[in-house]
């Protein structure tokens, strides 16, 4: 079956599918996933955490040798990679003043230049076949900025234009490149802050079903949930001044006012041990 689109649905049955940041939330959900619909399932993250029905492979995004190394690794196995979902990604929360540098230099390297390093490693594969499906994980934070994340906002923004950008540019070789774009997820990414308010909450496996669901529609964006795709319509049409006032009534600055430090310290910690192995690398 075509869609509108162009693109023929992929039947994930049997198919390769890569996924980076795989050990644990979105990622590991989307393993699981992918699994229970037959297809053969190559996990690469810094963390070697078995991931039930998947074979684990060592990958740093922010390396392009490491990411070609995945990808080799993964086609010498199995033959191909037929669908990469480039879901790593870090988040960082707090007073844009006071991000420390190296930590900002994470977030883009990981959220930004992770995807350019998955994009160029495996499409070239992909086009000589003339087939192929690339998910670039990003969020409802590349269309909605928000106090508290500014940089990870822009690492968002980042990965939705890109996304479009490559897209549009490989549009006739039978790849396709698409965007899944949740709210609030409920991961380790989140610990520590108020959910809800500005974005709606969801389940990593909810997100999950999002990503195997674009094999069939290779639609260029998916929001999870879906009734966000009307949020580009609703910021162009809302004066400045009711949008801010609207936000401010549902807290869209709780990711710089209420922080749990408790609650978040083990992924901050996570994030730490990371911008300390870049620094020393």
């Amino acid at each position: 079956m075509r869609f509108g689109n162009g693109y023929p649905a992929i039947d994930p049955r049997g198919a390769v599918v890569a996924i980076t940041g795989g050990a644990r939330g979105i990622g590991r959900a989307t393993a699981a996933e992918f699994a229970a619909r037959g297809a053969t399932v190559c996990v690469g993250d810094l963390d070697t955490v078995p991931i039930p029905d998947a074979h684990g492979f060592p990958l740093d995004v922010t390396v392009r040798a490491s990411f070609d190394a995945f990808a080799a690794g993964v086609t010498a196995r199995f033959g191909r990679i037929d669908v990469l979902v480039n879901n790593a990604g870090v988040m960082p929360l707090g007073d844009f003043l006071e991000e420390p540098d190296a930590v900002g230099r994470t977030t883009l390297d990981v959220n930004v230049q992770g995807l350019v390093h998955g994009l160029r490693s495996v499409l070239p594969g992909m086009i000589a076949r003339g087939r192929g499906h690339v998910v670039n994980v990003a969020s409802m934070a590349g269309k909605i900025p928000l106090p508290g994340m500014a940089v990870y906002n822009a690492s968002k923004f980042a990965a939705v234009g890109l996304t479009a950008a490559v897209r549009r540019e490989y549009a006739a070789t039978g790849v396709s490149v698409s965007a899944v774009l949740p709210g609030a997820v409920r991961t380790e990414l989140s610990s520590g802050v108020r959910l809800g308010g500005a974005l709606p909450t969801v389940d990593p496996e909810d997100v999950a079903k999002a990503i195997a669901g674009t094999l069939r529609t290779r639609r260029a964006e998916t929001a999870v949930p879906r009734w966000l795709a009307g949020w580009d319509l609703l910021a162009a049409l809302t004066p400045e001044r009711v949008m801010t006032w609207a936000r401010g009534v549902i807290g869209d600055d709780r990711a710089l006012t209420e922080l749990d430090p408790a609650g978040r310290s083990a992924y901050v910690g996570r994030v730490a041990a990371q911008v300390r192995s870049r620094a020393g690398s």
